[in-house]
């Protein structure tokens, strides 16, 4: 049978790097996003290369809980991925004393919420298995406090505490869960930085760290992935 891997928001940037370097080794894919082409195009895309695999979308708004949910169900009608990867997430620019309140509920929501109900959606069912992988993808704004992070940061850290819990609640029942936290990398989040590319992680690097990772025997298991730009952070 074949395994497969639920990674959301896998349309572009650090997720899509995952979803093809997952389907490059035979993975089934289980992805999402708000934009309908875009699923599509990349559904064409993974069929296209990679013929052996079943490839899954559908549209949704993970700040939203019921599409979140409804999402979640939508996978579990088909299978249960032997691995989940939280990646949703998006980025506002302001400070806590001045951002829209809006801000921070939708950043809150859309970064932290999702995760925790998608998670929640399929623990039991990992936990009954015994075996099963959840990745969060965080980001050093979740080590490191500085100005104008505002809500992502916020987000953030609350997203390592997330996932140092669950770590702990999945011990007993081998279930691996592992904190990734990138600095910088290339994604649209920088687009019109005027900052040469190799100032930027590279997201197949991200990828190849998830795999990696979930290689690992049953014996260990890599709690946090930091990686950061060879230059230093930005």
């Amino acid at each position: 049978m074949s395994k497969s891997i639920l990674v959301t928001g896998g349309t572009k940037g650090i997720g899509k790097a995952i979803v093809l370097e997952f389907a490059a080794k035979g993975f089934d894919i289980f992805t999402c996003s708000r934009n309908e082409e875009e699923l599509e195009a990349l559904k064409n895309e993974l069929e296209s290369n990679f013929s052996a695999i079943k490839v899954h979308v559908k549209k949704a708004d993970l700040s939203v809980k019921e599409e979140t949910k409804a999402f979640a169900a939508f996978v579990k009608k088909i299978a249960v991925p032997d691995v989940l990867v939280n990646n949703t997430g998006i980025f506002i620019p302001g400070s806590l004393h001045s951002e829209l309140e809006e801000n921070f509920e939708k950043t809150m929501h859309t970064n932290l919420f999702s995760a925790y109900y998608l998670t929640r959606a399929f623990t039991e069912d990992f936990m009954n298995r015994k075996n099963g992988h959840i990745f969060t993808i965080g980001s050093i704004a979740g080590l490191t406090a500085y100005a104008n992070g505002g809500s992502y940061a916020v987000s953030k850290w609350a997203m390592l505490g997330f996932t140092k819990c669950l770590r702990q609640e999945m011990i007993p029942h081998g279930v691996k869960v592992t904190s990734v936290l990138p600095g910088a990398t290339y994604t649209a989040s920088w687009e019109g930085v005027d900052l040469p590319e190799n100032r930027f992680i590279d997201v197949a690097d991200v990828a190849a760290s998830v795999w990696s990772a979930y290689n690992l025997s049953p014996r260990s298991v890599v709690e946090e992935i930091v990686i950061r730009p060879q230059l230093g952070d930005i």
